[in-house]
């Protein structure tokens, strides 16, 4: 039955999609995000529907007749050197053939990021790209919270089987990095309905990033707090709001998450954190010994007992997003990958300073301060896990970059009516929450 539903939505779809690339990149953006086939146990399962978005989007581009447009901005540009820097990592990699292999995967992501950018102009498909987000994301994090609740936080929330946040230390920072984005449709949506339902969808990814038992997870959501708190004007009455659900949802987990929770204070006597710091060690090494790095497909033993044959090889990833950078591509690629991600931040930090005030913009006020906070989670969490490549990061830069020439190019000019949940009037007559600031 999943398997039907499942090809009827994209059978249903498909037709739009090659007519509008935006709505390729939605379909795209769904079946990435949430891997629905995973869901299946059919024929779906393993089918390639993924590829057939991609396609759909791809020829879009040729026959469509909706604007399309790259936005040369200081994000994109740097996005595109570290493909192209990527690509010179895996010629001179250690395994050039394994690296290839990985390398196809990542490109496959980032052409459709760059198809994003290109075809994403009006506020209703920003709008509609973050809804597909929340919605796909979401939907883990809905089913995750209620599966804490009914086991009382003793059992850990896993994610998609073949996907990049099947971990559950992956699952628990895709949540988080979502939970921002709902706030930010509760900021916007009029309809009360949305609005509660909202608030209910973000305590429960809360209670499933919780749930995860993730250590990473626990240190971004706490980081991305405090970037809340900070920004907030009353910062009283704020922290004690946040004070009392943090303390809340805490003392719902049991035992065991607190005793998990703690090891970050013992981190010299945990197996899986010294494990982490070795593969840390070793992607150091590599890189200070190639100048390029050496490519995908690194953590090998051989590769372990060249570079650092003091370290136990454990699991083959760097468990952390600079240092997966650092080891597979070198000085440079991980030089470029901060620079991506301060310039992302920076033009979030643009929009806020151009729309504050302007309430005919305020909802793109809104949305770079949360974009702001999911990217404080991204950093944060990643710090602890191999998601350097993960999309959900990239589309959110996308957003950003396209909203910032939607202000450039005057949008709210010829734009009279909000996204779904927007409600009448539209957001743009909305003025800054106190919060965001």
């Amino acid at each position: 039955m999943r398997d039907l539903l499942i090809l009827g939505i994209i059978i249903a779809v498909l037709p739009f999609a090659i007519a509008h690339t935006w709505i390729a990149v939605i379909l795209w953006t769904w079946i990435s995000l949430m891997n629905p086939h995973r869901l299946a146990f059919g024929f779906i399962h393993t089918a390639p529907i993924a590829a057939v978005a991609a396609g759909a989007a791809l020829l879009s581009l040729v026959i469509t007749r909706d604007k399309l447009r790259m936005p040369w901005t200081p994000p994109v540009i740097v996005l595109l050197l570290l493909v192209m820097w990527m690509c010179l990592t895996t010629v001179f990699a250690i395994d050039p053939v394994a690296s290839a292999t990985q390398l196809n995967k990542v490109m496959k992501i980032q052409i459709m990021t760059v198809v994003a950018l290109i075809a994403l102009q009006t506020r209703k498909h920003i709008e509609m790209f973050i809804w597909i987000i929340v919605l796909s994301i979401g939907y883990y994090g809905l089913k995750g919270g209620i599966f804490t609740i009914l086991t009382g936080g003793g059992s850990k929330v896993w994610g998609p089987p073949g996907s990049f946040i099947e971990e559950n230390n992956a699952l628990a920072v895709a949540v988080i990095m979502t939970i921002p984005l709902i706030n930010y449709l509760r900021m916007v949506t009029t309809r009360l309905v949305f609005r509660l339902g909202l608030l209910a969808l973000m305590l429960l990814c809360t209670l499933s990033a919780l749930g995860s038992q993730s250590r990473g997870a626990f240190l971004a959501i706490s980081a991305m707090g405090l970037v809340l708190w900070y920004r907030s004007e009353r910062k009283v009455l704020n922290g004690v709001v946040i004070a009392v659900i943090a303390a809340g949802l805490i003392a719902f987990m049991p035992s065991s998450w607190e005793q998990r929770m703690r090891t970050i204070e013992t981190y010299q006597q945990d197996n899986s954190a010294q494990s982490r710091l070795g593969a840390w060690r070793f992607c150091a090494n590599v890189a200070n010994h190639r100048l390029l790095g050496g490519g995908f497909d690194l953590y090998t033993p051989m590769n372990y007992a060249v570079y650092a044959p003091a370290e136990s090889v454990g699991t083959p990833v760097a468990h952390s997003i600079y240092f997966s950078m650092l080891g597979e591509h070198g000085y440079g690629g991980l030089f470029l990958f901060l620079l991506l991600w301060w310039l992302t931040f920076r033009c979030a930090a643009r929009i806020r300073r151009q729309t504050k005030d302007r309430p005919e913009m305020a909802w793109t006020y809104h949305l770079a301060g949360m974009c702001q906070v999911s990217m404080v989670g991204y950093l944060a969490g990643g710090a602890f896990l191999q998601l350097a490549y993960f999309d959900l990061p990239y589309n959110i830069l996308v957003v950003l970059v396209v909203a910032d020439r939607w202000i450039r190019e005057g949008g709210w000019h010829q734009e009279k009516v909000g996204a779904f949940g927007s409600g009448k009037p539209t957001t743009s007559a909305i003025a800054p929450h106190p919060a965001a600031n």
